[in-house]
């Protein structure tokens, strides 16, 4: 199927073939007939592709001091390769879409197959969208209506924070289609309304729908002309749908508006404000957020929690819904917005008009409505080639579920480096799997597992996917006869564990060994290595300390989720518990654990805390794993002390000895944590028909105790 990205480093609009997604449990799978480019948004990710780097890092100040904190901790290289990486990363472009309903996912009620559904799905053929985010379109709303649904909601959703009454006096800056819509809206309120807009065009449609206009372009006061409108009085409020990095349109609002009148931010704005105006006025001001409450919210948008309607009337859906209402009885009219249409495979002229002079208001993108939607979950990206590659288990054939950011910078780019084919690369929405698939040679990619599972095509699986699904598909992967490499964790639980334990233990009892790896690649970095070598000669306890300035994340990252992703201590602090175990090369005995506690009003994420491993050769092991530090301190320190020497490694790049016989240290350009030494030792198993370079009961062990601790970090916090 079609779908159209914006290249972020090139600034290229392109329509890709790739794969159908599949529809997902809490969603809905779309045939898509129309969607519209939203002119403002989109435009600016257009120009924002389209500028030069030193244009994209002016845009983007915030970033630049990341990637400075970045090039003092990992070092100019990585740096680098970081940011080219992520600018590699096309967006998918759209959010206003109508459509037929192919499949209802699996817990998604009042929704139906062959329903015509509104939803901020992307610009492609078929898009699988949460519940949360659709609404059914009323029979007597035709397609091209419907399209401006989202666009309509989030010009309600102002409205609503501006909370009008019947006969108020209100302005609109930016006869945008937001700022039109908007114009509708309020006059279906009982409103009186002023529009302004440099555009004579999009002034005279606003008129059309009732309000008395403003054109800047003649060089009209807009201050005094809103005076004028209010019969001296001052307006009751004022929404800015404009986009400009220029603050004037809120300074002008400030001073068209009554005492204590409301000021929206619809648009984007400069937000350099002036005191005195708001404090004299007692002027409130709000900024609001697209198309309601839920918007940004994980449980809403992804889980499908809707909020009760008695505590939250108007929530996304529930606007979208109202728009709808509106559009079918003719309170609203959104066809005069339509300027252009353009079939999909046209879309790159489309998104031409937005870097021209030519005007351009609501421009749609019609799909085929007539042919039968092919739903096909693979494209190829190179020719097939021979299997008889496969009939020599020396010979890794390398398959991938998942590529997000980590597979994409670090795993797949090691994998190809190793000598290995290529074959199928899945993904859950198919953009990343074609993009990545093309760029490193994979024959397939594809939206379906089993694809990769299930087929004779591959030997070897890579499994780089959320958290929750890596011990069903390792034990998929396993029983089907696959080698496996998992990117940690190994799973979640201890019933997770011995499910896994169970398939190796009965492949081995029928003579059929397979590579089991976890992607615990600390171990294998060359600095890790040398010191290793050093401590393997000292013939004594050890003491590891492990500082981890880990870096706050949102509590509302899927990696904080305990059910997806495990929580940080099970899906990143088991790198370092397994980094000590290493160094140390004797098994766990016991461990403590503690984490920060609890503080009235604050809420405390289970990010912070201090693990002590006892070895059972006396030696012992501290990992202090923080998120609360400061991004110019070392995000990873080892230090170990033995025998009267002290050893210690920073971020990767620089490791200290002191007291060492004959060695003093070393230190990289370039940091190396490790991943493609990692994919080396795997892969070389393989063909040597050897057992995993980390052996299966320690990769176990390691396992079990990061799911111990955790448990007894969330017990402590109970």
């Amino acid at each position: 199927m079609k779908q159209i990205l914006q290249d972020l480093k090139k600034g290229n609009t392109v329509v890709l073939d790739v794969p159908c997604p599949s529809v997902g449990a809490g969603k809905l799978l779309i045939q898509s007939r129309v969607s519209l480019v939203s002119a403002g948004t989109e435009r600016m990710l257009v120009e924002f592709g389209q500028a030069g780097f030193i244009d994209k890092a002016r845009q983007q100040p915030e970033k630049v001091k990341q990637v400075l904190h970045k090039v003092r901790t990992d070092g100019v290289f990585s740096t680098w390769e970081a940011v080219k990486s992520k600018l590699d990363q096309p967006l998918p472009l759209g959010y206003s879409n109508v459509g037929v309903v192919l499949e209802v996912g699996a817990g998604v009620e009042g929704f139906e197959v062959g329903d015509r559904v509104v939803s901020n799905g992307p610009h492609a053929e078929v898009v699988s969208v949460p519940k949360n985010l659709c609404a059914r379109i009323p029979d007597s709303v035709d397609d091209e209506q419907a399209v401006f649904t989202v666009i309509g909601a989030i010009g309600l959703q102002g409205i609503r924070l501006a909370q009008p009454t019947l006969g108020e006096a209100f302005v609109v800056i930016g006869l945008g289609l937001i700022g039109l819509a908007t114009v509708q809206l309020l006059r279906a309120n009982g409103c009186r309304v002023l529009g302004m807009d440099l555009d004579s065009t999009k002034v005279a449609i606003a008129r059309k729908f009732g309000a008395e206009t403003v054109n800047l372009a003649q060089g009209e006061d807009p201050v005094e002309a809103a005076l004028r409108f209010s019969r001296g009085r001052g307006v009751d409020g004022v929404l800015i749908t404009a986009s400009t990095k220029s603050d004037q349109p809120v300074r002008q609002a400030a001073a068209m508006c009554r005492k204590r009148g409301r000021i929206v931010l619809v648009g984007v704005t400069g937000l350099n404000l002036e005191r005195n105006e708001f404090y004299k006025k007692e002027l409130s001001f709000q900024v609001s957020c697209s198309y309601g409450p839920g918007r940004y919210d994980p449980a809403y948008e992804l889980h499908g929690q809707d909020y009760p309607v008695g505590y939250v009337r108007w929530t996304e859906q529930r606007n979208f819904e109202a728009v709808l209402d509106m559009l079918a009885a003719g309170t609203i009219d959104y066809h005069s917005l339509v300027s252009h249409r353009f079939p999909i495979g046209r879309a790159h002229e489309a998104y031409q008009l937005l870097t021209t002079d030519e005007p351009y208001l609501g421009i749609v993108l019609e799909y085929d409505r007539d042919g039968e939607v092919i739903r096909k979950p693979e494209v190829f990206l190179q020719p097939a080639k021979s299997e008889s590659i496969l009939k020599s288990p020396g010979n890794p054939v390398v398959s991938f579920i998942g590529a997000g950011n980590y597979a994409s910078r670090f795993l797949i780019p090691a994998f190809k480096q190793s000598g290995v084919q290529l074959d199928t690369i899945v993904t859950s929405g198919g953009v990343s799997g074609v993009l990545h698939g093309k760029k490193h040679g994979f024959r397939l990619a594809s939206t379906d597992p089993a694809a990769v599972i299930g087929s004779n095509s591959c030997n070897t699986v890579v499994i780089a996917t959320r958290h929750d699904s890596h011990a069903r598909y390792v034990c998929e992967a396993l029983a089907a006869g696959k080698h496996v490499f998992v990117e940690k964790p190994l799973a979640l639980s201890h019933e997770e564990i011995d499910a896994i334990e169970k398939i190796l233990q009965g492949r081995r009892s029928a003579g059929a060994e397979t590579v089991l790896m976890v992607g615990f690649n600390r171990r294998f970095a060359p600095h890790v290595r040398k010191m290793k070598a050093l401590l393997d000669g000292v013939d004594e306890p050890k003491c590891l300390v492990m500082t981890v300035n880990a870096g706050a994340i949102p509590k509302e990252h899927w990696t904080q989720d305990r059910a997806v992703g495990g929580g940080r201590i099970v899906g990143e602090a088991c790198h370092f518990i397994d980094l000590l175990r290493y160094l140390v090369g004797s098994c766990i005995k016991r461990f403590s654990a503690s984490r920060v506690g609890a503080v009235p009003g604050i809420d405390i994420v289970n990010d912070k805390a201090t693990i002590t491993l006892e070895f059972e050769d006396g030696s012992m092991g501290t990992v202090h794993y923080f998120a609360n530090g400061h991004a110019g301190f070392p995000k990873e320190r080892l230090e170990v002390f033995c025998a009267g020497r002290v050893l210690q490694l920073d971020n990767f790049r620089c490791l200290r000895a002191i007291g060492w016989p004959g060695f003093r240290g070393m230190r990289t350009w370039r940091q190396d944590k490790g991943q493609a030494a990692c994919v080396q030792a795997f892969v070389t198993a393989i063909r040597k028909g050897e057992p995993g370079p980390i052996p299966i009961e320690e990769l176990l062990e390691i396992s079990r105790t990061v799911i111990d601790v955790d448990a007894r970090l969330c017990q402590e916090g109970c």
